[in-house]
């Protein structure tokens, strides 16, 4: 390491003035430090000896590549083309994170495809680069939304990802802070999944800042009274926030033709391989408005004409008013760990384009019914709600079993089953979310359905 030069240390600590490290230190208390040292396995000393070690604890792992998954829930299996691999393991855009205007051109123009892509499949104009989750994505519209409004409420649907809730209320900050947004959520109709429109209308009011839904939804419904909740915000003066899985806007209208204000959600589906739970991102947009447009808090990417006829430049826009340019008075934090998935995204969308997202819709939406239809035929499995995309529920307490026996049963099978949603507080007694995604074959979900079959008899 470069700070265990001979000299270093020292050259440090006289730069500071301080005489030791023990010094520099000395504010932490003397409970919070350790007093025993780590209990570490003995240092490896070879390169040889490293592989060996990775590669046997690597061999533990049950991945997607040797199990059949139907897992989902935030990070899904899809098809990700040879060529989306290839473009963004170039040293051009993999090590590129900050730099000049120059050298910076291509990867502008990059950024700008992605989000231009983006921005017609959402028919929204202005798309800014991802941040690093779908869940930081509804958080900042979120905050962008009580910035605009001058509000401090915002509803949220009660059939939510639990892990997507927890960071919209940690983005809202604690009930003690002066500028807290208060997290009510909005009651499921039992029948449907979908957002129950009464409880809806009650709840809304003069200090509501947002209502947030997903189309598709958590649970995999479709929001088919969309239109109306947007509508119903409006009328209150609020804000219409909408997530949504972007692979689904080949067959389903697009947010911004049905009312959305602020658009958000996940980055992952376009092109972006699971990575062990990583690869996520998620994506902000909305329309060309300039009180929404100084609200962003990341990189927006333009384009200008130049004085040579034909040709364009790329940079960025209103990139003063993030954190990198006006720092703790910035619009609000802004990080870049998510900035290659944005190239994947779009080369993605290229490969794809309007009739490829229609196509890939269409097959997602056909497997996964057919899956459903399958899973609903076994006794003691229910399938409740209907009017789904890639992702359903199914219950199972008419099997006698619970969820945990069935996937334990499953992987024994070389199948990872549905998330275990049953204590998720969604009152759906022994339930999982299962995905059924273009790489399922026909013969995939005849497995899946035959071993459920053979576990709940």
């Amino acid at each position: 390491m470069a700070n265990s030069a001979p000299g270093v240390l020292e050259a440090m600590l006289a730069e500071i003035g301080a005489s030791s490290v023990a010094e520099v230190f000395q504010q932490i208390p003397q409970d919070h430090l350790r007093k025993a040292p780590l209990n570490l396995p003995p240092a490896l000393s070879s390169e040889l000896e490293l592989k060996r070690e990775l590669v046997s604890k690597l061999r533990k792992n049950q991945s997607c590549e040797d199990y059949l998954s139907f897992l989902g829930a935030g990070c899904w299996q899809h098809h990700v083309p040879a060529v989306v691999d290839e473009i963004v393991g170039r040293t051009e855009f993999a090590t590129n994170v900050w730099g000049s205007y120059q050298s910076d051109h291509g990867r502008n123009q990059a950024w700008f495809e992605f989000s231009s892509q983006l921005g017609a499949l959402l028919n929204l104009d202005v798309v800014q680069l991802p941040v690093y989750s779908w869940g930081c994505a509804i958080g900042h519209a979120v905050r962008m939304a009580a910035r605009i409004t001058g509000r401090s409420r915002v509803l949220v649907p009660a059939f939510s990802d639990p892990e997507r809730l927890s960071v919209i209320r940690t983005y809202c900050r604690p009930t003690a802070m002066a500028n807290h947004i208060e997290v009510v959520l909005v009651a499921a109709d039992p029948v449907t999944g979908r957002l129950d429109l009464n409880d809806l209308r009650a709840k809304l009011g003069p200090d509501v800042a947002a209502v947030y839904f997903e189309n598709p939804a958590y649970l995999g419904t479709i929001e088919t009274g969309a239109a109306d909740i947007a509508r119903l915000a409006r009328a209150a003066g609020a804000e219409t926030i909408v997530g949504v899985d972007p692979v689904s806007l080949g067959v389903i209208m697009a947010p911004g033709d049905y009312g959305a204000d602020i658009v958000v959600g996940p980055t992952q589906p376009l092109g972006v391989h699971m990575h062990c739970g990583g690869g996520v991102g998620g994506f902000i947009a909305s329309r060309d408005e300039e009180r929404y447009v100084r609200e962003y808090n990341g990189f927006l990417v333009s384009i200008a004409e130049t004085r040579q006829d034909g040709q364009f430049g790329f940079g960025l826009a209103c990139a003063h008013q993030n954190s990198y340019g006006m720092r703790e008075n910035g619009k609000d934090w802004t990080g870049n760990s998510t900035y290659l998935w944005a190239i994947a995204g779009a080369v993605y969308m290229s490969l794809l384009g309007p009739e490829g997202f229609r196509e890939l819709g269409t097959l997602i939406v056909s497997r996964a019914r057919y899956a459903a239809g399958l899973l609903a035929a076994v006794p003691g499995v229910r399938v409740p709600f209907g009017t789904t995309f890639k992702e359903f529920v199914v219950t199972f307490d008419g099997t006698g079993k619970t969820v945990t026996e069935i996937n334990d049963a499953l992987r024994a099978r070389g199948i990872f089953g549905g998330k275990d949603i049953s204590d998720e507080g969604f009152g759906l007694g022994q339930a999982a979310l299962f995905c059924v995604t273009e790489v399922h074959s026909a013969a995939d979900i005849r497995r899946l359905a035959d071993a459920v079959g053979e576990i709940c008899k």
